[in-house]
């Protein structure tokens, strides 16, 4: 299984495009807007023309920089935000010299967008109770300098301060809307991840259950085909072919989990562990439903068939065992019991058990074990309308 790394898509990367050439478009336009007539008027002196043009492209060229930042570009990841402080100071001694200029060729309206501007996009790089305080402290300021440089105007102190309030929501809210839509990607590409590893982690359990019961299984029929090579020659032949028949079986469903087309059948899992405790000495025997309802919960319950067969061979010296399976109010319930436990097993015996008691509640059911004396009881309950 691949890592894919989710690609966040064309909706993002226009988002992204969108959000940037917002809002330098609207930066180039009210600010050339501002300054326009300002430069075409012939009895401005040209040095001031040539300052306010270059007062002009340092803070749009200030402001780009500083959005592109801001919005840095999402192949794969979620990329830290650099401030780039040197273009804010820089963009803000721009603005700052624009916005004296305008003031100084007797504007009253648009002379504090600059400076209302960079107020904005700083602010983003800041923590929410700081910006806050920045554009409010700079809302005060342009109106107070608005409102002696207009003589008391109440409109040349409003405005100024309404433009930098306005300026700063919109900007804000721009990239408040981005910075939802990258942790809604980062979101997803998590999602992605924690799905890959959950299909990990069923795999593993798959081949778990398939490969530690073939090979418990076969490392008992060796002991056994072992014990049995001088005294009754015969047997022991006969307990190698099923040795051999036994690892063809787990090589086949090995290859089958990894395809991803193997899924247990309840019977054949009963059946088989029938013969299995038999063929070891224990005394295995079946109560069963009639009726066995079809569905995807058989396979869990077989898992649980397989899990609790392996146990009995691996953790116990049973002398007898027990597979029952009922119906009754509406649940499915699978108990397999054996005696022969003379201790507790070690916490650490085993995750067989464990793993499945994870699986069960995505079919709505549960698994249990209990000891009971010399006794080890296993029960799943999984819920019909599952089966």
């Amino acid at each position: 299984m691949r890592d894919v790394p989710v690609d966040p898509g064309a909706g993002l990367t226009n988002l992204r495009r969108s959000t940037w050439w917002s809002l330098i478009g609207v930066t180039v336009f009210f600010l050339t807007l501002s300054v326009r007539s300002r430069i075409m008027d012939p009895a401005v002196p040209v040095a001031v023309r040539l300052a306010a043009v270059a007062a002009l492209a340092l803070t749009v060229t200030a402001v780009a920089v500083s959005v592109s930042r801001r919005l840095p570009r999402l192949p794969h990841g979620s990329p830290s935000v650099t401030t780039p402080v040197w273009w804010l100071v820089a963009g803000g001694a721009g603005s700052v010299m624009l916005g004296v200029i305008l003031l100084a060729l007797q504007d009253r309206g648009l002379w504090s967008f600059g400076p209302a501007m960079m107020v904005a996009i700083t602010a983003t790089f800041l923590s929410p109770r700081r910006r806050r305080l920045l554009i409010v402290t700079a809302a005060a300021g342009v109106a107070v300098l608005g409102g002696i440089t207009g003589r008391g105007s109440v409109f040349a102190a409003a405005f100024p301060a309404g433009l930098m309030i306005l300026s700063g929501w919109v900007t804000l809210g721009m990239l408040w809307a981005w910075d939802v839509a990258e942790r809604l990607n980062a979101a997803r590409r998590l999602s992605a991840e924690l799905a890959v590893k959950d299909e990990r982690l069923r795999f593993a359990a798959e081949l778990h259950d398939i490969q530690g019961h073939h090979l418990q299984v076969i490392a008992l029929k060796s002991e056994l085909a072992a014990r049995l090579a001088e005294a009754d020659p015969s047997r022991a032949t006969a307990e190698m072919r099923e040795v051999r028949r036994l690892a063809a079986d787990a090589l086949r469903d090995t290859r089958a989990v990894v395809q991803g087309y193997r899924r247990v059948t309840f019977e054949e899992e009963i059946a088989n562990a029938t013969r299995v405790l038999t063929s070891a000495g224990v005394d295995a025997r079946t109560k069963l439903d009639p009726a066995l309802p079809p569905g995807p919960g058989r396979h869990l319950l077989g898992l649980v068939v397989r899990e609790a067969t392996t146990n009995v061979l691996r953790h116990s010296h049973a002398r007898y065992a027990e597979i029952e399976y009922r119906t009754a109010d509406g649940l499915a319930r699978l108990t397999v019991t054996n005696d022969g436990v003379s201790e507790r097993p070690d916490a650490d015996t085993g995750t067989g058990l464990r793993s499945l008691a994870e699986r069960l509640p995505t079919a709505g059911g549960e698994l249990t074990w209990r000891h009971d004396g010399d006794r080890f009881v296993v029960t799943a309950r999984v819920p019909i309308e599952e089966m």
